[in-house]
């Protein structure tokens, strides 16, 4: 599958440390539509039912680790390393069209956001079936959190967590993204998203709008268009919890404050100096882009606590 590259960042992550805690990790895998998805299923080695929490990647060509091309932070690894010093277990997975999942993937001209939405509903059903597990609980990073939304609505599932997710449609997400580059792009833009909300696509194309907007493309955005995270996240009524740092140079701490109006409860936790990699980074872009690229950092000190308090209630 040639994958989607937006001018949105894609995103990875975490390398294991020596766990002091008697655990099974096997590779697991699940039947789609188009193929077999393969990922890591991690759990303390315990004979009591454990919660499990299935992490769901942002976008681009992520794989069960987080990792992406240069990219390189191993973030879903140490999310998951972190989760079993808790006793908790955790799916990750390659998604279609990456690492082992590399054979299961359409093209990208036949590629739909609902595609991606129920790969994680598969998850999500052979996770029921485990009794090994006291419950599922979801949660979605950046694209995935949408992505989680989703699938939450259509399964069996106990809470949900976003992390990093916008608060927006993605046309509001690109034409913002567009305008911090070159603005003057913007009215071929509005045009061109314009179009695509109305389900119509678009041929001719600026040079420099073909690496969003190419026709390839134009379909899978189409589909993703139309779903408003808040409004989704409205639909859903189980527990859930949004995470945002304020140094995330992708998605500002606004649109979690957006998220966080789905529902009259405050479900918001605000965390210093983290980045969309979920790691301790400054404002500095030049600073915080570092982070990206060194797979050695530990993930944020302060950003498993929510996580735990959530899943055990407390």
């Amino acid at each position: 599958m040639n994958h989607i590259k937006l001018f949105l960042l894609v995103i990875s992550f975490g390398l294991f440390s020596n766990i002091g805690i008697s655990q099974k990790e096997k590779e697991v895998k699940v039947k789609t539509a188009n193929g077999k998805l393969y990922g890591t299923l991690l759990q303390p080695d315990v004979k009591e039912a454990v919660p499990v929490v299935l992490i769901i990647a942002g976008s681009g060509p992520t794989d069960r680790d987080g990792n992406s091309g240069l990219i390189q932070t191993n973030t879903y690894k140490l999310m998951a390393e972190a989760l079993l010093e808790k006793q908790i277990a955790s799916l990750r997975f390659d998604k279609q069209g990456v690492g082992k999942s590399s054979e299961t993937k359409k093209e990208e001209k036949d590629l739909s956001f609902e595609d991606l939405v129920s790969d994680v509903e598969a998850w999500i059903a052979k996770l029921e079936k485990n009794k090994d597990f006291s419950e599922i609980i979801i949660a979605g990073h950046s694209e995935g959190s949408l992505i989680g939304i989703l699938a939450a609505q259509n399964s069996e599932v106990d809470k949900f967590i976003s992390i990093a997710g916008a608060g927006r449609s993605i046309d509001k997400i690109l034409l913002e993204q567009i305008n911090k580059q070159s603005g003057k792009y913007i009215p071929e833009s509005k045009s061109i998203i314009k179009s695509l909300r109305k389900g119509e696509t678009v041929d001719s194309i600026s040079p420099a709008l073909k690496a969003v907007f190419r026709p390839s493309v134009q379909n899978y955005l189409i589909s993703w268009m139309k779903y408003d995270p808040v409004e989704e996240l409205a639909k859903l009524k189980i527990s859930y919890l949004i995470i945002q740092g304020t140094t995330d140079i992708q998605v500002p701490v606004e649109d979690a404050r957006l998220l966080n109006e789905a529902h009259e409860k405050d479900n918001l936790v605000l965390i210093e100096n983290l980045n969309h990699v979920l790691k301790d980074a400054p404002e500095d872009r030049a600073e915080n882009m570092k982070t990206y690229y060194n797979p050695k950092l530990p993930l944020h000190e302060k950003f498993m606590d929510p996580i735990f308090k959530f899943i055990f209630n407390k």
